[in-house]
């Protein structure tokens, strides 16, 4: 029987002494492969890449390449026979299954004592369980060492949805109902019925983009359990991702500046909370981010920081006001704070503040168009931050690139999603570019000559 067996020597993995080691490759799906370490290793330099065998000019100091050739073919057979063996006794993971089998002087004639007749048990096939919801505990627990604690966070928000639909629809939701009706009634719940709570306040329903997220981790989490094996392939082309125009804000500048000035002696305990967020507003970091800084991580006027959310590093300049703020304020290190107390506070203060023109925003509800007026100062939150310094940057004329690398954006598609300017702002950026061209006038020429 031909097995996708290969020998290989990787001249990129070379180790301290400046040797590499030969692998037995085993090839065992079209996307999975495992090594099988020879323990024999050469210079790079003196394998042969066409017959995949050691050179025979190996220095003596390297050892006997003739006699290296011949456990090389020893080993060969070796995994051809385990693989052989685990295919002959239906183990589903013949790669995972070799991987723990071999060694390079393992007896294949063991392969039939009682030892591995265990080890082939461990290894076949077990009933699964397909249960959603175990399912979806097992896909949290995956992620918990590759993702940060936010992500987690939402993964647990998807869960506690399926949840509640699970009990509004009074029956089970398994993997065999994912079909366009099953999508279209769990849009609908989240749409009207989904009960959520604001402070104390009950709410009903979800906001598109909230459901367009729900979607889009759903589809994703989905998609991981077909790639695992786990179930059956489930068309979701028709699982569509909800998404509408963001309602924020963002701060200038000049009302930045009236947060950092505003008085208060009479409320004390909310400087910490402005200096705070006034750090945010002019560094770009998100709430995440900015409530574990540490002493260290400014060096040289430069603040260093790796992004909890996507572990991209980024490098910051501090101005001024910046820097007063981090090497005063928190010189010891940032209090702990958590979100919903840090925007609670920020409303407050931005209302001590005087930032309080009636903003107007939409956002649909099924077929309606539901319209909320508020005070500017309502609509803040900390995200606000990260948005004001975005866009202050782009109004500015910093190059959209260099903006990118401080704020950790790495699609342009993405950043100018948190640009958020007026039609006037707009306007007026275009025409203090006309001006920075040459002038308002586009045909001076022929105007003159009229």
């Amino acid at each position: 029987m031909l097995l996708p067996l290969k020998l290989i020597c990787d001249p990129k993995k070379i180790r301290r002494d400046g040797s590499t080691l030969i692998y037995i490759q085993y090839c065992f799906s079209a996307e999975r492969r495992t090594l099988l370490n020879t323990e024999i290793s050469i210079p790079a330099t003196f394998w042969n890449k066409k017959k995949l065998c050691i050179s025979k000019d190996l220095p003596v100091v390297h050892g006997d390449a003739t006699g290296l050739n011949e456990d090389l073919k020893r080993m060969y057979r070796i995994a051809e026979d385990i693989i052989s063996y685990a295919i002959r006794n239906k183990i589903e993971d013949v790669g995972n299954f070799v991987k723990k089998i071999f060694h390079p002087h393992f007896n294949t004639h063991t392969l039939e004592s009682l030892k591995a007749a265990i080890i082939v048990e461990s290894f076949k096939q077990k009933e699964i369980n397909k249960d959603l919801f175990f399912q979806i505990d097992e896909y949290i627990e995956s992620k918990k060492r590759k993702v940060c604690k936010g992500m987690l966070g939402v993964y647990g928000q998807l869960k506690g949805r399926l949840r509640a639909f699970e009990s509004f629809r009074k029956r089970p939701i398994t993997f065999d109902c994912m079909d366009y009706n099953f999508y279209d009634d769990f849009i609908e719940f989240l749409t009207f019925h989904y009960e959520h709570k604001r402070r104390q306040e009950v709410h009903y329903g979800l906001k598109v983009n909230t459901i367009g997220q729900t979607i889009k981790q759903f589809r994703i989490f989905i998609k991981d359990r077909v790639r695992r094996k786990i179930i059956a392939p489930i068309d979701l082309t028709d699982f569509k991702i909800s998404e509408e125009e963001a309602d924020a804000i963002y701060l200038s500048h000049e009302e930045i500046g009236k947060i950092y000035r505003t008085d208060l002696s009479a409320h004390p305990y909310l400087a910490v909370y402005r200096d705070l967020f006034v750090l945010a507003c002019l560094t770009g970091l998100r709430f995440s981010d900015l409530s574990i800084l540490t002493p260290d991580d400014l060096r040289n006027d430069l603040l260093y920081k790796k992004q909890e959310k996507s572990e991209h590093w980024v490098v910051i300049p501090l101005r001024k006001e910046a820097k007063i703020i981090f090497s005063k304020q928190f010189k010891e290190k940032i209090p702990k704070l958590t979100n919903p107390e840090f925007n609670r506070h920020i409303k407050t203060i931005g209302k001590l503040a005087g930032i309080n023109e009636r903003i107007r925003f939409s956002y649909k509800k099924g077929n309606k168009n539901i319209e909320v007026v508020k005070p500017k100062y309502e609509w803040i939150t900390s995200h606000t931050a990260r948005r004001s310094f975005c866009t202050n940057e782009f109004l500015a004329g910093t190059p959209v690139k260099l903006v990118m690398k401080i704020s950790g954006h790495k699609k342009e598609i993405h950043f100018y999603k948190y640009i958020r300017i007026t039609p006037e702002e707009a306007a007026q950026k275009i025409k203090e570019l006309w001006e920075e061209r040459g002038g308002m006038e586009m045909f001076r020429t022929e105007l003159n000559a009229v």
